[in-house]
């Protein structure tokens, strides 16, 4: 009398020792581990040290703004009287409009340079991130207060009375170059981070869809015989 012999798995079972799914032509492939996902972007060292180099570079620009601003400015007049013995100085034109120009041109300046530094750090690393946005925008700031200290350095004097003195009784003179409004000095920052976020949503890399598990055409069921 013979034992009974013992039937073979079914094909479509895979042995606990083989990998599954199988591989490309019915065969299981063999077991190995999951494949690694890459780190999403360059390393957070890297961007702080590209934020670094933004900043520092746009930063020094802020010396280019600061010369146009003394180049195109309009001057505010002054003139110098001696009233019982001693140097007062006015305004030529009372209802001149002067002191507002400085401060537009300083806005409309930093805005233009915030745009150019905005598509410039995109052209250079199209991919943004947040330290490389920080440092735009700290760029842009200290790029403006150095822009007002060099143009109010290389505007005309401060002593209004010693340029009265200088320039005579009843002679028009330039006002030094001043701000008013200080809350241009943010004009830079505020365009820099909307054009570089604006060029991130239009032209920034798009993350790649994850693969779907089972892709191919779905087996169907299995219908019994019908009656």
């Amino acid at each position: 009398m013979t034992a009974p012999l013992t039937p073979p798995p079914p094909p479509h079972e895979p042995s606990p020792h083989q990998a599954w799914p199988p591989a490309p032509g019915g065969h299981p492939g063999p077991a190995g581990p999951p494949a690694a996902y890459g780190q999403d972007g360059p390393g957070m060292k890297t961007e702080l040290r590209e934020a670094a180099v933004v900043t520092v570079l746009v930063a020094l620009a802020g010396v280019l703004l600061g010369l146009l601003w003394v180049w195109l400015a309009p001057r505010v007049p002054l003139v110098g009287d001696v009233a019982d013995g001693d140097w007062v100085v006015y305004l030529k034109d009372s209802e001149g409009e002067q002191a507002v120009g400085v401060d537009g041109t300083f806005t409309l300046l930093a805005l233009a340079c915030g745009a150019v530094s905005a598509l410039a750090v995109f052209a250079w690393r199209r991919r943004g991130g947040v330290p490389l946005v920080v440092g735009l925008a700290l760029g842009g700031l200290l790029g403006s207060l150095l822009a007002w200290r060099l143009g109010v350095w290389l505007g005309p004097a401060d002593d209004v009375l010693a340029q009265a003195k200088e320039a005579g009784k009843g002679v028009t003179f330039s006002a030094p170059l001043e701000l008013g409004a200080k809350s241009a000095l943010l004009t830079w920052s505020v365009a820099a981070l909307l054009v570089h976020l604006g060029l991130l949503a239009l032209f920034g890399p798009r993350d790649p869809e994850p693969p779907y598990a089972g892709q191919g055409p779905h087996p169907k069921p299995h219908q019994g015989p019908s009656a």
